[in-house]
C-alpha cells in the first residue's frame, strides 16, 4: 500500500491534492491512537486505548468531523491558494494546493481563512477525503473536462478506489445509521436546553452502645434526587432538583434512659427529608452565570453557601450533599458553611491576572436569607435570618488550596447550624439541624453570630489528598444569658484509586460543634465531643457505588458519662 501510494503521489498532482485535501476532513477529529477514558477524566493520564474502543471511537470521530452547522469546522469552498492565512508559497506542499484549487476545485477550508493541514488522519478520514475528489473528477468527466485528467489519473484513483472501498462502504453504513439515530433523538429528545441528573441512596443502618443501641432498631432507608440542569447559553446552569426521602437519623440516648437532643452523626442522606415519610418537594432552585470576570450565583430557594463556596475537602464533600462523599454532615464540610441558607445572591471575582501573589486567589462573597419569601413583620429579605459570607481563595498550583472565610448572621430564634430551615420550618432539634451538639446550636431567642474559619487542602500525589478545617463562632443573644462561644474542627485523610479506579478509602476525625459553660444547660455536660468516621466507596460500575462505613461518636451530648454510639452504614448509591 505504500509503494502504491508514493507512486501515485509522483504521477499525479491530483492524487497528492486529494491525500492533501482529506486533512482538511480531519481537523475535528483527534488521533485513533488515544481515548479519553473516565480514569483520565478523572485526573489520570497515560491510559492507552484498548483495541476494542476503536471503533466507537471512529463513530464518535465522524460525528464530529461531519458535524454541517458547527461554525468552527464548518468548511467552505475556496478560489484560490493565497486564501488560506496558514498556507505559504514556501510550504512544501503548496503547488499541490494550488492545483487542487485551480485544476479541480477540490478543495475546502475554515471560515477563519486556515486550511489546518498538519494534522494526523486515520484510513477513514483518508477514505472520505479521496471520495470527496472522486466526485470531482467524475464531475469533470461528465461535464466534458475529461481533457483535465489523464488515463495515468484515471488509473490511479481507480486502484485507490478499490483500496479503500471496504472503508468507503462501511463509513457510508455508520453515517446512515448516525443519521437516523441523531433524527429519532431529536425527534424524542426531552428538551434542547435541559439534562436530568439523578441519585438514588439505598441505606442499611444501625447504632450499638447503650441505651442508644438499645432504643433504635435496623433500618433501610432512601432518598432520591433528580435534578433538572438547564443552561440557555452553554455557560450558565439553572438547576431545578426534587427531592424525596424516608431517611431520619438515630434517636441517641443517655445512660438513664432519656434522648439527648443532638444532631452528632447526622449522615447526609438523613437531611432535608420533609419530615422522612418519601414527599416530594423542590429543595434546590438556583442559577449560576458568569458575568464578565465574575461568576454569580442566584437562589430563589434552598441556596447554600457550599454551592458557591469553595469548602477545601476534597472526596469527603459532594457537592450534592448526598451519595458519594463522606456518611456525615460533619465530615463533608466546615459547619462554617451551614449557618443561613435560603434564598440570595453571592459571586466568585478572580483576584490578579496570573502570576504574583494574587495571581491564584479569588474572593467569594454571598448573602443567603432563610425569610425570604415571606412578607410579614421581621422577615422578607433583608428584615428577616440571613447569613452573609466572605471568603478569600488561595491555591498554590493544582496541589495546595487555602481559604479564609468569615460569616455573619442574625436569627429570630432557633439553630446555628442549620441551613436555614428552621426558623420557617417546623422541625424539632436534630431533624433539621446538620450537625453539632444542641449546647453549640441552640438560639434563646434572636441573636447574631461572627464567625470566623479556614480550610485547606493538600495532595501530595495523586494517590493521596489530606484536607481539614477549624471554625469558631461568637454569638451575641439580645436576651439574658444567651451569650456563648462554640468551636469544630476535623481533619480527613482520603486514599483515592485504592484497590481500583474511582474507589476512595477515606478516614476522618474531629470535633462536632460544642460549647462549654452555657449556664442554660449547666448540668448537662462540658466534654468535647468526638467524631470519628471510616468509610471506603467501592464503584461498581460507572453508575453504582457501594460504601461501607462507621462513625464512632465520644461523649454524645457533651458529656462523657453517657456511653459511646457507634453507627455502622452500608449505602448503595445510584447515580443517573
Amino acid at each position: 500500500m505504500s509503494n502504491l501510494l508514493w507512486k501515485s503521489l509522483v504521477v499525479s498532482p491530483a492524487v497528492l491534492g486529494a491525500t492533501l485535501l482529506v486533512s482538511t476532513t480531519a481537523i475535528a477529529a483527534p488521533n485513533t491512537t488515544t481515548e479519553v477514558s473516565p480514569a483520565k477524566q478523572a485526573g489520570v493520564t497515560g491510559v492507552a486505548q484498548q483495541p476494542e474502543m476503536l471503533a466507537q471511537t471512529t463513530i464518535d470521530q465522524v460525528n464530529r468531523y461531519s458535524n454541517e452547522g458547527s461554525q468552527n469546522n464548518s468548511q467552505s469552498q475556496v478560489t484560490s491558494v493565497s486564501q488560506f492565512s496558514d498556507v505559504q508559497p514556501t510550504d512544501w506542499a503548496f503547488q499541490a494546493l494550488q492545483s487542487l484549487v485551480e485544476r479541480y476545485g477540490c478543495i475546502a477550508g475554515y471560515p477563519n481563512a486556515t486550511y489546518r493541514g498538519n494534522r494526523a488522519l486515520t484510513r477513514y478520514e483518508f477514505a472520505a477525503g479521496l471520495n470527496a475528489c472522486l466526485d470531482r473528477v467524475n464531475e469533470l468527466i461528465a461535464t466534458a473536462t475529461a481533457d483535465l485528467v489523464t488515463k495515468q489519473d484515471l488509473a490511479t484513483l481507480q486502484r485507490l478506489q478499490e483500496e479503500f472501498s471496504a472503508e468507503l462502504a462501511t463509513l457510508r453504513g455508520r453515517v446512515d445509521s448516525l443519521e437516523a439515530r441523531t433524527a429519532e433523538l431529536e425527534a424524542n429528545q426531552f428538551s434542547t436546553t435541559t439534562k436530568l441528573v439523578g441519585e438514588a441512596v439505598f441505606a442499611v443502618s444501625d447504632v450499638f452502645g447503650g441505651n442508644t443501641g438499645d432504643n433504635n432498631n435496623t433500618v433501610f432507608q432512601d432518598r432520591v434526587r433528580l435534578d433538572l440542569q438547564t443552561s440557555f447559553t452553554g455557560r450558565d446552569v439553572l438547576h431545578t432538583r426534587l427531592a424525596a426521602g424516608n431517611a431520619t437519623a438515630f434517636t441517641q440516648f443517655d445512660n438513664a434512659g432519656g434522648a439527648i437532643a443532638t444532631a452528632e452523626g447526622t449522615q447526609t442522606f438523613q437531611v432535608g427529608n420533609a419530615g422522612g415519610n418519601n414527599s416530594v418537594n423542590i429543595d434546590r432552585l438556583t442559577y449560576e452565570v458568569p458575568i464578565g470576570p465574575a461568576n454569580v450565583y442566584i437562589a430563589a430557594s434552598g441556596g447554600r453557601h457550599s454551592h458557591y463556596a469553595a469548602v477545601n475537602n476534597p472526596y469527603f464533600f459532594d457537592n450534592t450533599d448526598g451519595g458519594n462523599g463522606a456518611l456525615s454532615t460533619f465530615a463533608s464540610e466546615s459547619p462554617i458553611y451551614r449557618i443561613g441558607g435560603g434564598a440570595g445572591i453571592a459571586l466568585n471575582l478572580p483576584l490578579g491576572k496570573g502570576g504574583g501573589i494574587l495571581g491564584n486567589s479569588s474572593i467569594t462573597a454571598g448573602y443567603l436569607a432563610s425569610d425570604a419569601n415571606n412578607p410579614g413583620v421581621n422577615t422578607g429579605l433583608t428584615n428577616g435570618d440571613y447569613a452573609a459570607l466572605g471568603q478569600l481563595n488561595f491555591s498554590v498550583g493544582d496541589r495546595l488550596a487555602l481559604a479564609a472565610t468569615y460569616v455573619h448572621g442574625y436569627s429570630a430564634g432557633g439553630f446555628l447550624f442549620d441551613s436555614g430551615t428552621s426558623s420557617n420550618v417546623n422541625n424539632t432539634f436534630g431533624s433539621s439541624v446538620a450537625v453539632g451538639t444542641q449546647q453549640a446550636n441552640t438560639l434563646l431567642g434572636a441573636g447574631s453570630s461572627n464567625s470566623y474559619g479556614v480550610s485547606a487542602a493538600f495532595r501530595p500525589s495523586d494517590k493521596l489528598s489530606v484536607s481539614g478545617f477549624v471554625s469558631y463562632h461568637d454569638v451575641t443573644g439580645f436576651g439574658a444569658n444567651d451569650d456563648y462561644e462554640a468551636w469544630s474542627y476535623g481533619l480527613g485523610v482520603a486514599l483515592p484509586d485504592f484497590g481500583k479506579k474511582g474507589n476512595v478509602l477515606g478516614i476522618f476525625a474531629g470535633a462536632e460543634p460544642y460549647s462549654r459553660n452555657r449556664a442554660v444547660f449547666a448540668g448537662t455536660g462540658n466534654d468535647v465531643p468526638y467524631h470519628f468516621e471510616g468509610f471506603y466507596k467501592y464503584r461498581v460500575s460507572d453508575n453504582i457505588s457501594v460504601t461501607p462505613g462507621v462513625i464512632w461518636l465520644t461523649s454524645p451530648g457533651q458529656n462523657s458519662a453517657n456511653d459511646d454510639a457507634i453507627i455502622g452504614t452500608l449505602r448503595t448509591t445510584f447515580t443517573f
